[in-house]
């Protein structure tokens, strides 16, 4: 169990800051850590794959390749799921789901390949120990993911069990909340983390149920992104009870008081309340102040400039102009997690036209040029032409993708009346991705 390869799937154009945020958290680095389209492939240890799920806040799951062959039909599918050793994995006694993904895939039926990969392993067992584990499609002990290619299948077993964006912590949201691995990789990319050793403030001004500043604020306090939380390698055969509670009692005992100050403010309360609620509930009510109020109306929440982080209303149900951005072919980083659908983001009640009929995002821009010099403002759309739209000139824009929608992560350096052209001072950003 030393000799892993792992695959941690991840958003798109997340890939770099996975890279880096597994390098930080395992030391792994040159060929036993590389990029893919999609996600990270990491050469570790049992060992490493419990604390990715621990304490990564990037990844969408964390697989162990089992195998990968060449193949031309369901027969071909059989034959490799047959001649892995899932008995070193699991019994009898659990139960397993079979999730399968293709790309390009000359076989006509995903539904008739994923039943040949699922008779696989029932025949297996059944040969091994005269008894055959149970299919539970709902609420699996184990799952079991098979990617296709043209000509290549790929098979994984799961060690996070649910999608590793459920931190245990959000039970009140929105309409269409954020994930909180995406929010994450917005902080990622803003390079706040490291700002925040320095006491430097995060604020989201349109912060619905409060995801992006929750997850900074558990950042800022040290705390790991699973710690509230069950994964699915607890119910495999590798796992050891006393060192999996080692690992848990270490993370909490490295916890701190906040770094930085977090805040976060939404123009419905109600979505205020179910802020402060899933904050007490991630342990960090006491290092986030949410506040209700209009983002084309308040103030500064601290003196001290600081970063802004924000992921402001879009999609159909509002009148945000811009066309979202196209879906993707092919592979998409996630779709191991089952079929995809078209999920808008997390949306502060704002609407894109406010009530006197003026564009919101133009006013947005005059507010935080009056009101707020010397802050950095990120933001996260599928307009891209949206910095024109608020007639500024952004300093840095990073692909990134919300599920199957195309997105900027746009920058802006704001100074009283203008903005910079270039970057300056403490909240330069780390280079950019695109």
């Amino acid at each position: 169990m030393n000799q892993l390869q792992l695959f941690l799937p991840c958003a798109a154009g997340v890939e770099e800051l996975l890279a880096d945020e597994v390098h930080r958290l395992t030391g792994l680095k040159g060929q036993d850590l590389l990029t893919h389209r999609g996600g990270v492939v990491a050469r570790a240890s049992w060992r490493d794959a419990m604390a990715l799920n621990l304490r990564c806040r990037l990844a969408q799951r964390v697989l162990v390749q089992l195998s990968h062959t060449m193949y031309r039909s369901e027969k071909d599918l059989y034959e490799a799921a047959s001649a892995v050793a899932w008995e070193i994995w699991f019994t009898t006694r659990q139960t397993f789901k079979i999730e399968i993904t293709a790309q390009h895939s000359p076989l006509t039926s995903l539904n008739f390949a994923a039943l040949k990969i699922k008779d696989a392993v029932a025949d297996r067992f059944r040969n091994k120990t005269g008894v055959r584990p149970d299919v539970n499609t709902q609420w699996p002990d184990v799952r079991i993911y098979a990617h296709l290619t043209t000509d290549s299948a790929t098979l994984y077993i799961d060690t996070s069990g649910e999608p590793l964006f459920k931190r245990g912590w959000r039970e009140d949201t929105g309409e269409a909340p954020l994930k909180e691995t995406l929010a994450a990789a917005m902080i990622a990319a803003s390079g706040w983390e490291a700002l925040a050793a320095d006491g430097v403030p995060l604020y989201d001004p349109c912060c619905g149920s409060g995801t992006i500043a929750i997850e900074a604020a558990q950042i800022a306090c040290g705390i790991a992104a699973g710690s509230l939380r069950r994964f699915g390698f607890e119910k495999l055969l590798p796992f050891q009870p006393h060192v999996w509670q080692a690992m848990k009692a270490q993370a909490q005992a490295e916890e701190h008081a906040p770094t930085a100050p977090v805040f976060g403010s939404d123009v419905a309360h109600r979505m205020v309340d179910f802020a402060q609620r899933n904050a007490e509930r991630a342990g960090v009510a006491h290092a986030v102040q949410f506040r209700g109020g209009d983002a084309l109306q308040r103030l500064p929440p601290c003196e001290t400039p600081g970063v802004m982080l924000l992921n402001p209303p879009y999609g159909e149900r509002i009148a945000a102009a811009g066309v979202a951005g196209r879906s993707r072919d092919g592979f998409q980083p996630g779709a191991l997690a089952g079929a995809r659908a078209a999920q808008p983001t997390q949306a502060s009640r704002e609407t894109a036209h406010t009530d006197d009929g003026g564009d919101f995002f133009p006013q947005l821009a005059s507010h935080w040029k009056k009101n707020y010099p010397g802050w950095t403002a990120w933001m996260l759309t599928p307009d891209l032409k949206l910095p024109g739209r608020m007639r500024l000139k952004e300093s840095r824009r990073v692909p990134m993708w919300n599920g199957p929608i195309e997105c900027r992560l746009f920058r802006f350096d704001m100074v009283k009346g203008a903005v910079r052209d270039k970057p300056q001072g403490p909240h330069a950003a780390p280079p950019d991705r695109s």
